[in-house]
């Protein structure tokens, strides 16, 4: 949904707004909307990005894409230093009059490429807080003190505005003393379509079928999933768990058994993994339940929103972004991370009995329509 501008308000009033996101298919997969509402408000679009040989549909939205390595999965200082340098060469040339500093590594980055300009005019969009937030490692707190130090001082140039999706992440930053100043908006994720993702009828067949949509990394919770997955399966609860999602192998996070050899053989255990699925509705054509059970550092699970919008109940774990969106016993099941009997409790409820599945995947999609839409994010 797109409108015209309001009475008296230039239809493009920026002539170069610059969208730094570190992979080409993230934009594509959640950012779609936030491209095509800066084409109605620039001259020009430059989305700068990895590639990974999707920019000619980057490009159909309306934008230029130039290829960007941020190296996501590096925390060495000096290509670190190096990738800064880069990127400030890039930002010498375009000279955009607005930054989209898109997730953690790209806001820390194009922070310190901006440096000390404190005319530029810029948004930190943080999706999440990822691994680094709840990794209790000594390299991770180290790595993690010197990212909130640095996220402090882009946000502390007066010209930066802050989107946030959880309240959670917010006051996070804020507890870090991160100053805000009022410079900052609190948004529903990427915002899904709810024409493009429709209420669907529950799946036909007597086993209920539960779905893990999602990258195959150790945050995501999946080996949990798949040990809740046994239980039932001893227990002889009828059920079966299929998991969606790439394994990711630039993330530091990528869980090694989903290697070339595990997909080849597509087979888990007490789950099936079927890779990456491009058409998400489809997903949920045949499965009747969503889970996630993240052990956080999640913004606003878009594959989440997406479930919702089908009118699937959702089983999620209490942690930022899915505590903010499911409500227990409302449209799903909120339970502990890391306990895989909890989950297979919420679990073995929803599959014995239709008439809740039904009502909760209603109210799932009640809420999705309650400002966590793509015309509301959009706007």
């Amino acid at each position: 949904m797109r409108s015209g501008p309001a009475a008296g308000v230039p239809a493009r009033p920026y002539d170069k707004v610059m969208i730094c996101i570190s992979e080409d298919w993230f934009a594509l997969s959640h950012f779609q909307p936030l491209i095509r509402t800066a084409a109605g408000l620039a001259r020009e679009v430059v989305v700068v990005t990895n590639s990974s040989g999707r920019s000619a549909a980057i490009e159909a939205l309306g934008a230029r894409v130039i290829a960007f390595d941020y190296h996501r999965a590096s925390v060495n200082p000096l290509r670190e230093a190096a990738t800064v340098l880069r990127l400030r060469r890039v930002f010498a040339r375009e000279r955009p009059d607005l930054v989209h500093l898109i997730a953690l590594k790209p806001i820390v980055l194009g922070g310190a490429a901006i440096g000390f300009d404190r005319r530029q005019r810029c948004v930190a969009h943080v999706t999440g807080l990822g691994t680094l937030s709840i990794s209790q490692t000594w390299p991770a707190r180290l790595v993690r003190a010197s990212v909130y130090a640095a996220i402090g001082r882009v946000l502390a140039r007066p010209a930066t505005h802050l989107l946030v999706e959880n309240p959670d992440d917010l006051a996070l930053l804020r507890a870090r003393g991160i100053a805000l100043a009022g410079r900052w908006t609190l948004i529903g994720g990427a915002g899904i379509d709810p024409l493009a993702m429709p209420a669907l009828d529950p799946p036909a067949g007597p086993v209920p079928r539960v779905a893990f949509v999602g990258r195959m990394i150790g945050s995501k919770g999946v080996d949990t999933a798949i040990a809740a997955a046994e239980m039932l399966a001893a227990a002889h609860v009828p059920i079966v768990l299929n998991l969606y999602g790439a394994a990711d192998p630039a993330n530091p996070d990528a869980l090694r058994e989903f290697s070339v050899a595990d997909q080849a053989a597509n087979t888990m255990r007490a789950a099936r993994w079927h890779g990456h699925v491009a058409d998400v509705a489809a997903i949920w054509r045949d499965n009747a339940i969503f889970v996630l059970p993240s052990r956080g550092g999640e913004g606003l699970p878009r594959a989440m929103l997406e479930a919702a919008a089908c009118a699937r109940p959702l089983v999620v774990t209490d942690v930022p972004g899915c505590r903010h969106f499911v409500r227990d016993g409302i449209e799903g099941f909120v339970v502990p991370p890391d306990d895989p009997r909890a989950l297979a409790e919420a679990l073995d409820r929803l599959a014995g009995d239709p008439a809740l599945r039904r009502s909760m995947g209603a109210a799932a999609r009640r809420r999705l329509l309650e400002g966590y839409t793509e015309a509301a994010v959009m706007a």
